[in-house]
């Protein structure tokens, strides 16, 4: 009796897949554009605590600028650029560290992080993941915040 529903249970499930035209081990091809293992990437990174931000001088202070006008949001690959090839992809990522970070567990993290984020969710294997850490940044720096002009308005 076990068998019979079981035997019930694959056969309902197998006419499920054929009724939506999909068939197992069907041709086809999927693309997955370097802009999205970027991304992927770079969330991923900016998950791990020590991670202050990504890019460097020039792509920070652009992000800053983009931030100011209404509606448009700092990039998610900002910092990160990747080569992607059918089966595998490279990363590469420019971080600004928190000043007390233990560098090397941070850069760890992020090996960990974006490896199991991007192969997860693409398929594709990552053969490396090279870190280059451009900046330090200091807790008492205001670098965020807006220059004081000293006019009042």
């Amino acid at each position: 009796m076990t068998d019979t529903s079981t035997t019930s249970r694959t056969t309902s499930t197998e006419v499920a897949k054929n009724d939506t035209g999909a068939r197992a081990g069907a041709p086809g091809s999927t693309t997955i554009a370097e802009v999205v293992v970027q991304k992927i990437a770079g969330l991923a990174t900016r998950e791990i605590p020590g991670v202050h931000d990504l890019g460097g001088g020039a792509a920070r202070a652009f992000g800053a600028l983009r931030e100011r006008i209404p509606g448009a949001t700092a990039s998610a690959g900002q910092g990160v650029s990747v080569e992607v090839g059918e089966k595998q992809a490279a990363v590469d990522l420019q971080i600004v560290v928190e000043y007390g970070a233990a560098i090397t567990d941070v850069a760890r993290s992020i090996r960990r992080s974006v490896i199991t984020a991007v192969e997860r969710m693409t398929g594709l294997e990552v053969v490396e993941v090279n870190i280059s850490v451009s900046d330090l940044h200091l807790p008492d720096s205001d670098d965020d915040a807006p220059a004081d002009t000293g006019r009042v308005e």
